[in-house]
């Protein structure tokens, strides 16, 4: 995949996305979580690594995948990788991803993770998201080592062939090469107004 290479740390590819070995940013941003607190990323994150999920209330792919997001939650706390969930929805706000709907949806699916809004989408922006769901897993030094999709298949949980970023934390904390290192993510556009 073509990189487009900005400074030292961070590096894009040419979809925009942030690009694989890329450092996390804004990793000092403090975003409200469900729970009222700020939480940054660098706070997120676990000893062994970090995984950002950017998702939502209102798109089927994320309703589609959010029943696994407990056991990516359990998953990543094993292996001592945080998990945060970020609501970059900004444009949505009135329509189903407001912060109270976000705290009732947190409430409902038992979020054990934070779940916090993406304010005016800066997280969405620094890391060149553009749908939700769209996963991005750090290792323990903050770098990026997957970025894409949660399985191959959104729709059918017992019909997945391939569960990507499962696969891609445990050869990360194993200290083996994540094949694949990036997935097409597939899920609605984020709202950013």
């Amino acid at each position: 995949m073509p990189i487009l290479v900005i400074g030292s740390l961070l590096a894009f590819s040419m979809d925009g996305k942030l690009a694989i070995g890329s450092k996390a940013p804004k990793t000092d941003l403090a975003v409200k979580d469900v729970s009222g607190k700020m939480v940054t990323l660098a706070q997120a994150a676990g000893d062994n690594g970090l995984l950002v999920i950017f998702s939502c209330n209102t798109c089927p792919w994320v309703k589609a995948w959010e029943g696994r997001y407990d056991g990516l939650a359990k998953a990543a706390k094993k292996q001592g990788i945080g998990m945060i969930a970020l609501n970059p929805n900004e444009a949505y706000r009135s329509r189903g991803d407001s912060f109270d709907d976000m705290k009732a949806q947190a409430a409902e699916h038992k979020y054990a993770f934070p779940y916090a809004l993406d304010k005016d989408h800066v997280l969405a922006d620094a890391f060149g998201a553009t749908r939700t769901p769209d996963v991005f897993l750090f290792d323990k030094n903050l770098t990026l080592v997957y970025q894409g999709a949660i399985d191959d298949n959104a729709r059918h949980p017992e019909s997945v062939e391939k569960h990507f970023l499962i696969d891609a934390m445990r050869a990360m904390i194993a200290g083996k090469d994540i094949q694949p290192e990036t997935t097409k993510s597939i899920g609605c556009t984020i709202k950013r107004g």
